[in-house]
């Protein structure tokens, strides 16, 4: 069973995320559900999920199958953006080519590649308790713009500040991830002359 822990922090986490795509739709082309485009290639960020004391989700861009000529080939330029990845800061705990056969109206399947990243990362490192006192003691004083509003779910200021310290560390994560593949997608196009 979730603790309540677990339980605030994955919904945290999902509300960022959601946020996140929200914000990113309007920057790039729109697509359905938790997808966006750019450059011609479609990227998905997943819901969240709490997996023993870690938040964990994906985020997935197609593989520009249409685009690539000659020699080639969907593999090599998996194992291009694979390259570039496990090279980064914050590390995919897994990069992996995920086949998805598509029938959006049952007469026709549309045969999709994509590089699958799987990001895991401790509930613990997502906040400091140190900030969190800091913000708590400026609230507290009258210092702070921050609002003593209560965060739904939390119980306490501290626990407030908490969860909003994981909205944001979730999200600045996140995007900087979307950014790094985005980015690995340029660079592997450019190399391929694509």
């Amino acid at each position: 069973m979730a603790t309540l822990k677990k339980i605030l922090f994955g919904q945290s986490a999902g509300e960022s995320l959601t946020s996140l795509i929200e914000e990113l739709q309007k920057k790039y082309n729109p697509k359905k559900g938790r997808r966006f485009n750019h450059a011609n290639i479609t990227y998905e960020i997943s819901r969240p999920g709490v997996v023993d004391e870690n938040i964990q989700f994906e985020i997935s861009s197609k593989i520009p199958q249409d685009e690539l000529k000659g020699g080639h080939d969907m593999k090599s330029y998996f194992k291009e953006i694979k390259k570039l990845v496990t090279k980064l800061k914050h590390k995919p705990v897994s990069v992996e080519m995920e086949n998805i056969v598509w029938d959006s109206k049952r007469d026709s399947e549309k045969e999709r590649d994509y590089v699958k990243l799987l990001y895991s990362y401790p509930l613990d490192a997502l906040y400091n308790d140190k900030e969190v006192s800091a913000k708590v003691d400026k609230m507290n004083q009258g210092d702070s713009k921050e609002s003593p509003e209560r965060v739904r779910g939390s119980l306490t200021p501290q626990g407030g500040v908490v969860l909003q310290l994981v909205k944001e560390t979730i999200q600045n994560i996140a995007r900087e991830n979307i950014e790094q593949l985005i980015n690995a997608n340029k660079q592997v196009k450019a190399e391929m002359g694509i």
